[in-house]
């Protein structure tokens, strides 16, 4: 079935609206990469043109027909065969066959998603879907592996890739438990060795890279837990179960037990977002609920904070004369970053960026579904600076985010040097 073609808008951009990279880093002296930068050099305006589109026409997790539709044509314009997966998403191999060179490809992934928030970027690309943005960095996500993969073909046309690479781009990371698990179970990973990723980082400077060894996200789960009582007046709290109070005693007790439960040193959080009961100023209502969210970056301690959780809200709540309903989403596991992975992003940087571009980044709270990769094939995501330096530090999951759109140029030089430099090793 043809592809249909895609309502590309009108959005000023030219060679000249977002300068080279090359203004803020060095050029690289190996061949490969200079020819890699040469590439992204070229195809620059492009990609910051179709950035904008993205950022355009944001969709939902799972709804991301059209952006799936952008990038599989400019893949087929480039000869490139994308498979599409059921539902939206794709990925696309690029170069040697895992038969033809002995070696698992090496995978790229992006994420197509936006968030269910209103843009507020003022920028003549803003979102026209109302109450819907890209305030995650997802189109620039998106656009860095693209271009990445585009770079890649090139190179592979002239016989310079030593191994095959992957292009993953997955729907919906911003559902729980993530739209990884879609990819995972259509095969995406099968014949893959080792996988990559980027996140934008607006407190980094463009130009810049962050990484770390070992948990760089946290596990991320949703709680919620229900509270039942008889009702009564609030004259009478002695003839009823106390809805409101024993709603009082989960909020503060139970992240206190599991602080003890826990090691401390896994980093497990508990913060509540929301909290319903009754309606009026004398009566104990007959139920409530309270909800929040449950994070650790230990993956063995995420594995038992389960049942500690349970075990304490049951436990809390035993004296008070109420039953209680305790429901616990798991969302997604902490992205372990593995040593040697972390070492080739690293590298890659310090090739394509200059020598002074790493940074050592914080561990995050945050969850991100490139986890479940990660806990199938080893790999390592780097946190990509989208901040204009000297400029104002937004932040991600804000409808106002503004990103230096070098940073496009930078996360796909940095994941096609990677790729080339992990694929190098792999068949050595």
């Amino acid at each position: 079935m043809p592809t249909p073609a895609v309502d590309h808008p009108t959005v000023p951009v030219a060679a000249q609206d977002v300068p080279a990279l090359r203004t803020l880093a060095p050029g690289p002296t190996d061949p490969v990469a200079r020819a890699l930068a040469a590439t992204l050099d070229e195809l620059r305006a492009e990609l910051v043109a179709i950035r904008r589109d993205l950022h355009a026409h944001p969709e939902l997790g799972r709804t991301e027909e059209r952006t799936t539709r952008v990038v599989a044509e400019r893949l087929r314009a480039a000869g490139l065969t994308p498979h599409l997966l059921p539902g939206t998403g794709l990925w696309c191999d690029i170069g040697p066959t895992v038969v033809a060179t002995g070696a698992r490809r090496i995978a790229l992934r992006a994420d197509l998603d936006g968030l269910p928030l209103p843009d507020t970027c003022g920028l003549p690309w803003a979102s026209v879907h109302r109450g819907i943005t890209h305030a995650c960095g997802h189109d620039v996500h998106t656009t860095a592996v693209l271009g990445a993969g585009l770079a890649l073909a090139r190179l592979a046309a002239a016989d310079g890739l030593d191994v095959g690479v992957r292009l993953i781009f997955q729907p919906a990371e911003e559902v729980q438990p993530g739209g990884a698990i879609d990819v995972v179970n259509e095969g995406g990973l099968d014949g893959v060795g080792e996988i990559f990723s980027v996140h934008c980082d607006p407190k980094l400077d463009v130009g810049l890279v962050g990484t770390r060894i070992g948990p760089i996200t946290s596990a991320s789960d949703e709680v919620t837990v229900t509270v039942t009582g008889r009702g009564g007046h609030t004259s009478r709290p002695h003839l009823t179960g106390d809805v409101v109070f024993a709603l009082g005693q989960v909020i503060t007790q139970v992240p206190a037990v599991l602080g003890r439960r826990l090691d401390p040193r896994s980093g497990v959080n508990l913060t509540w977002g929301a909290v319903r009961a009754g309606t009026v100023h004398n009566a104990i209502p007959a139920t409530g609920t309270v909800m929040g969210t449950l994070r650790c970056l230990d993956v063995r301690a995420w594995e038992r904070a389960s049942a500690v959780f349970e075990q304490a809200v049951e436990s809390v709540v035993a004296p008070l004369g109420v039953e209680v309903e305790v429901k616990h989403q798991r969302g997604v596991p902490p992205v372990e970053n593995r040593a040697e992975s972390t070492e080739v992003l690293e590298a890659a940087a310090h090739d394509v960026l200059g020598p002074q571009s790493v940074r050592l980044t914080e561990q995050s709270l945050g969850g991100e579904d490139f986890a479940w990769y990660l806990t199938k094939v080893p790999g390592a995501m780097a946190r990509l600076g989208t901040r204009m330096p000297g400029g104002h530090t937004f932040d991600i999951h804000q409808g106002d985010l503004q990103v230096d759109e070098r940073a496009i140029e930078a996360g796909a030089l940095l994941l096609a040097r990677a790729a080339h430099l992990a694929g190098r090793r792999a068949v050595s």
